[in-house]
This record gives structure tokens, C-alpha cells and sequence, in this order.
């Protein structure tokens, strides 16, 4: 009866740790998402030279040995770029952290060489340049880099909308999942996630999203949309990065946060809801429409050809 007590004692103090720490987190990051700019800036390096680090942590447990060196590299350069809107650099970037890599592996002469080879590229995609895509989504709207002065763009608004929707994702999803899991999602790479506990994760995430419509540009079937595709994107990031570890066998990605775990572990489901978030507005709800353009292309074949 003392170990059960005991057990319980430790389970809700690991539960208010987390909560502590999820607010602490959630009201740095809003704040470092309504300055934008520098200070956002500053918070995305920090988290993305730790996720790299907690990355290259994981893999050495494995027996893979990716540069970090390299990978934090591609971290700066890829921000820095971003952030001064120097897209037509990027693709050098992507060709020299490509080359980096080999050349990493091939001056150190560490074995198993391919695989080292292929980490690293790995890092410098998975934790250096998708989560760039925060500063390209925080910059919708926005034609001047700025400094420390509050830029109130839509950028900001659809920021904030993929924020909430990954946030109320992880909430529901556990909410649901403790209440009604019965059925293993993914049980080989994370076991105590349940299909019930995803459905319901996305449903919240969906229900919330429609709310977008009162604080951004977006109407109510882009807004569920976007939120559909964000807690899917969301989820699959989570496990990913749960795969990552579960082949590695290492349960966290380390312990710098509290009830959480690692950075990594934190951030996991934003490093896809991010990138995939930016595609969707730029391509389909702020910008030229693909969909629309490749029926106007069809039908431009179509008139030409019959």
C-alpha cells in the first residue's frame, strides 16, 4: 500500500510539473511570437541548437555518430537566411550541408560511415530547416525584417492558429486517450498512444480551429481545413520523433523540461505542423491558389489541343 501511495504521489507531482512547466513554455513562446523579429529569433535558435544537440544525443546512443558541428551550422545559417528573407540561398545551403556531411565523415574516419553520412543530412532537414518555417509563417504579411517593435501582420494571427491547434491536439489527445483509449495507435513506436486519444486530440484541434475565423483572414472551411491538416501534420511529427527513439531505445530526449522531457520531445509535433502550415496558407489560403492554377493550366491544354 506505501509503494501504491508512493507511486501515485510521484505520478501527480510529475503531472504538475508538467503543467508548471507547459505554461511557463506557452507564455515564452507567445511572447517571443507577438514581438517577432529579434526576440523570436533568439527563442527559435535556442530551441532548434537544442533539439540538434537532443538529436545527435539520440543517435549516438544508437551507434551513429552525425556531426553536430555540421548540423549546428545549417541551424544558424538556415535561421539567418530565413530571417532575412534570402530564400534564393537556400538551396546552396541545402547543396553545402549535403557536401558538409560527407566531408564531416570522411576527415573523422568513423564507422558506420554511410549511416553517419545520412544522420547528419537527416539533422540538418529534420531539426534546422523545418522549423524555420515558424519565421516564414510569422512573416506573412510582413515586407521589413523590423527589430524589437510588436508587428501586428496576419502572420502573427496564423501563427497563433497553429500554435493553439498543436497545443489543444497534445491536450485532447491525452484527455481522450486517459478517458477512452482502448485501441494502440502505433504500439511498436509508442505504446501509450491509442487511436481513440488521436481522434480525439484532432477533434478538439478542428473544433478550436474554426474559431480562427474571428481573428484571421480565413474563412470557416480553410480554418477546419487547417486545422485538420495541422493536428494530423501535429501527430505524425510525434510519432516520428517516437520512432526515432524507439529504434534508438532511449525513452526521452533528455530531461531539461520538466514533466516533459526534452526539447525534442516538446517540439516534436510542430517540427511537421509548421512546415505544413506554411505550405497550406502560402499556396491555398494567402497566396495564388496551386489548385486553381493547375485547372487553369488543364484547361489552357484543353482549348489548345482540342
Amino acid at each position: 500500500m506505501s509503494n501504491q501511495m508512493e507511486e501515485e504521489v510521484a505520478v501527480k507531482k510529475n503531472k504538475t510539473l508538467r503543467v508548471v512547466t507547459g505554461i511557463i513554455i506557452s507564455a515564452v513562446a507567445l511572447g517571443a511570437i507577438a514581438l517577432g523579429s529579434i526576440p523570436l529569433y533568439i527563442l527559435l535558435g535556442v530551441i532548434i541548437i537544442l533539439c540538434s544537440k537532443e538529436y545527435v544525443k539520440i543517435l549516438n546512443h544508437k551507434g551513429f555518430y552525425p556531426s553536430f558541428s555540421v548540423i549546428l551550422f545549417a541551424d544558424i545559417v538556415f535561421l539567418t537566411l530565413t530571417f532575412f528573407h534570402r530564400f534564393d540561398l537556400i538551396s546552396s545551403m541545402l547543396a553545402l550541408a549535403v557536401m558538409a556531411s560527407f566531408l564531416s565523415v570522411l576527415f573523422k574516419g568513423r564507422q558506420p560511415y554511410i549511416v553517419n553520412v545520412a544522420t547528419t543530412i537527416l539533422g540538418t532537414l529534420y531539426t534546422a530547416w523545418l522549423p524555420c518555417h515558424l519565421l516564414l509563417i510569422r512573416q506573412i504579411g510582413q515586407n521589413r525584417v523590423g527589430a524589437f517593435q510588436f508587428l501586428q501582420t496576419e502572420g502573427l494571427w496564423l501563427l497563433i492558429f497553429v500554435f493553439v491547434a498543436v497545443a489543444i491536439t497534445d491536450i485532447g489527445a491525452y484527455y481522450f486517450g486517459v478517458k477512452f483509449g482502448r485501441h494502440k495507435l502505433a504500439e511498436v513506436v509508442s505504446p501509450k498512444k491509442t487511436i481513440e486519444g488521436a481522434l480525439g486530440g484532432g477533434l478538439c484541434a478542428i473544433l478550436v480551429s474554426a474559431f480562427a475565423v474571428f481573428y484571421t483572414d480565413l474563412n470557416l472551411l480553410q480554418a477546419v481545413f487547417g486545422g485538420l491538416i495541422v493536428t494530423l501534420s501535429a501527430q505524425l511529427g510525434d510519432l516520428s520523433e517516437s520512432l526515432i527513439k524507439r529504434d534508438a531505445g532511449v525513452k526521452d530526449s533528455s530531461n531539461i523540461l520538466p514533466g516533459h522531457g526534452g526539447m525534442l520531445d516538446r517540439f516534436d509535433g510542430y517540427l511537421f505542423a509548421i512546415p505544413v502550415a506554411y505550405y497550406y496558407f502560402m499556396y491555398f489560403t494567402h497566396g495564388k491558389n496551386v489548385l486553381i492554377e493547375f485547372i487553369e493550366y488543364l484547361g489552357k491544354v484543353i482549348h489548345v489541343y482540342f
